[in-house]
Parts: C-alpha cells; structure tokens; sequence
C-alpha cells in the first residue's frame, strides 16, 4: 500500500456566503496542503462521482430528497439547515455522500480510506439540521449492506457536537453501534440516544478525553465490527467559536492515533471523515483534518515522516477525474 485513499472533488465547494461560520472553503485547503507537503499523493487523491438517488434514498424519504433537489425547502427547513439552498450545495453532498462510500469500499481493501470531506451526522431521515444535508456515515453504511461487504459497524463520532441524526437512524439497529462522545451543553440542545453517548464539560483537556476516549474504544469494540466510521471533528479545538472544550492540536492528533491504534490492532477498516471545525482562523481547522490523515498514514502506513507543515496553501492542482 504506497498510501491512503483519500477522496475529494473539487465540487466540495459551494457559494454559501464568505461571512458564513461554516469554513466550506476547508476542504481544498486542506487537499493542497496534504498533497504540496507529500502526505498523500496526486494520484492517491481520487475524485467521487455524485450519489445515485437510490443510494440516498436508502436513508432519506422520498419527499425530502424531491424537494431538497429541486429548491421547494420551507423556509423553516433552510433556517433549521443553516445553509442557503443552491444546486452547488446538493452537488456537493451528493458528491461528499459519494466520498464516504467510497472511502468505505477503499477501507474493506486497504484497512484505511478517507474522504475530505462527510460525518454530517446531524441529518435525519427527512430533514437536514446544523449545516448537514444528507448523512452520508448513513447512506454508506447501508450501501455496505445493499452490497453486502459488511454486516457490523461502529460509528466513532468524536465531533463536539452529538450525532444526533445518525443516533436517530440506528436507534433500534442492533448491526450499527452509535458512539458519540461532545460537548455536554453544546449543539444540539435535544440530543437522541446513541448506544453510547459520554457527555463532556466544558474545558475539558487532552489528558482527560485521552483516558476517557482509551476506555471506551476497549469497550466498544467488542462489538465487534466489520468496518469502522470515524467521524474526526476539529471543533473540540480550545480556540472553535463553536466548540467549549479547550483540545490542542497535538491533542486532537493523539485523539486521532488512539482511534486508529485501536482499529488497526483490532484488525477492523476504518473510514476517516472530517465532520465540523469552526476555528477563529480557518488555518487552524485545516491544520487538525490535516493531522488527521497525517496520522492514518502514520498508522496503517507506517509512515514517521511527521509532516510538519504548520501552514496550509493553496495550489493550483486539481485531482484526475476518477470515477467510482
């Protein structure tokens, strides 16, 4: 394996507005930086095709993807999104949908696969909340099924914010286990029931999510799955506007070995996403998805060349127009 599967387009783009809090322009940063630093390579970078509407609809209702497709959202669903509704923003989920079902095929082969992109965990069935269109965690997971490939999965959401719709989808599913571990008094304020949720205080540090996130991994996993997600959040950052606990950068990078160790030892894929990461200055965010696909190739390829970039850029590349 010369290097990790990560998957990005760059339709992962769309014009919600400069101002907005949530950083869309992330995902090229970070693509340029882990490719102009050598972390992953050109070819390494594969492009997703779009979804296929019977791959949503898997997860979705019918009625929410007709309309959310076709720009008839009530005002009250695109306030409750957070997002303004274009045709950019539905290419881009159905492509970063597509992202994470294709990391997904790409771990089952490799043990590892990342998509630049994903774990918009707050979408439900038949509305999309906090910036998250479709749930692609989700839409993967019964792909998997549909096809097949796996029959057990855990889901590691270790985003600041529970994964409140993906709680919801699998409630009842005895196959999937939810576990999320956020920001007790964050976002959002009704949190759904995962199989394991641990609720944190504000201000809580890396020492203490280390030793706590170590002793729920060994639980967890004997559940024993056949795949992994892991939903990789740089919103518990000490400095996310939207955030409260006060994770560092190496902090967050160690949280990403330790999930990673536990997959790679129990001999389980796992599926990187980069869910949300709100920092004052975007650089910051960028830097901790980064570290995250630093340390999957750390991990599964063996790889202590370290990557010390500490400033992304932008460069002119573009991925080669893979299909699926």
């Amino acid at each position: 394996m010369h290097g990790p599967k990560v998957f990005y387009s760059p339709d992962y783009y769309a014009d919600i507005g400069e101002d907005h809090v949530f950083p869309i322009r992330k995902f090229e940063i970070a693509r340029d930086t882990l490719i102009n630093e050598g972390t992953v390579r050109l070819e390494d970078v594969l492009a997703p095709r779009e979804a296929s509407v019977s791959d949503v609809l898997r997860v979705h209702t019918e009625n929410y993807v007709s309309r959310l497709r076709s720009g008839h959202l009530t005002k009250m669903e695109v306030r409750r999104l957070g997002l303004p509704w274009s045709e950019s923003l539905v290419k881009r989920s159905f492509l970063a949908v597509s992202g994470t079902i294709n990391a997904a095929f790409a771990a089952l082969n490799d043990g590892v696969g990342s998509n630049l992109a994903g774990g918009t965990h707050h979408a439900y069935p038949d509305r999309g909340e906090g910036f998250c269109v479709l749930n692609d965690v989700a839409i993967a997971i019964e792909r998997l099924r549909a096809d097949k490939a796996a029959e057990r999965f855990l889901v590691v959401d270790l985003d600041v914010h529970q994964g409140n719709g993906t709680a919801f989808i699998y409630a009842d599913d005895p196959e999937v286990f939810t576990f999320s571990m956020h920001g007790q008094k964050n976002y959002p304020l009704y949190k759904e029931k995962s199989d394991l949720d641990i609720e944190l205080a504000d201000g809580t540090r890396d020492g203490e999510f280390h030793s706590i996130l170590s002793e729920a991994l060994s639980r967890i996993l004997h559940h024993e799955p056949d795949i992994i997600f892991y939903l990789a959040g740089a919103d518990p950052f000490v400095n996310d506007k939207l955030g409260r606990l006060a994770l560092t950068k190496d902090g967050l990078r160690e949280r990403d070995r330790i999930v990673l160790e536990h997959a790679r030892l129990a001999g389980v894929p796992v599926v990187t996403t980069m869910s949300g990461g709100y920092a004052v200055d975007i650089l910051d965010t960028v830097e901790i998805h980064c570290n995250t696909i630093r340390a999957v190739r750390e991990v599964f390829c063996g790889d202590k060349n370290k990557s010390a970039v500490k400033s992304a850029t932008a460069a002119s590349e573009r991925p080669n127009n893979h299909s699926k």
